[in-house]
């Protein structure tokens, strides 16, 4: 599959169906195919078509969508920042493990360095363990910092326990 798959930049006509493309991945029925669904963890929805709407008109985000919306990931990079922050990555569940978030993954590097990033960073659940593992086959290692899981947010659904945080991880770009 990667080696035709495309990936671009997302337009404010995608916010429907990427918000779709992130609750398939996420949650409910349709996440539990994939394995990296949080549909155990969490319950409620992953986003909503707001905080979508806003991420796609902001300028510090660029959301990529990789092939016809086989996946997404939003990168930000503030002005001046060397540090990038990687999240809402999703691929769609009936097509992971087919190289595309690897592809993906690739596309938001190389999209943090053009911005100037020579770090990217992300924040994932600490006990996603095969999650974190993918990530670290990748190159990402562990930080030793843990970052408060934000409950009662918009967008981030209700977690099935009061103790969640996220493991921070980060990647050199510079090579």
């Amino acid at each position: 599959m990667t080696a035709s798959l495309t990936v671009r930049v997302a337009e404010a006509a995608d916010v429907d169906s990427l918000l779709a493309l992130v609750h398939s991945a996420y949650r409910g029925p349709s996440g539990r195919q994939g394995w990296t669904s949080e549909a155990d963890l969490i319950d409620g929805p992953r986003t909503t078509r707001d905080l979508l709407a806003a991420d796609l008109a902001d300028p510090a985000i660029t959301v990529l969508v990789a092939g016809d919306l086989v996946g997404c990931a939003a990168v930000t990079v503030a002005d001046g920042a060397t540090t990038a922050s990687f999240g809402m990555f999703a691929v769609r569940p009936d097509v992971q493990s087919s190289g595309a978030g690897t592809t993906l993954l690739g596309a938001a590097e190389d999209t943090a360095r053009a911005r100037g990033a020579t770090t990217m960073e992300m924040c994932v659940i600490d006990r996603r363990t095969e999650l974190i593992a993918w990530y670290e086959r990748r190159g990402y290692a562990r930080t030793g910092e843990t970052r408060p899981f934000p409950y009662g947010a918009e967008g981030v659904g209700e977690p099935r326990g009061d103790d969640f945080v996220f493991a921070v991880l980060a990647k050199d770009l510079r090579g």
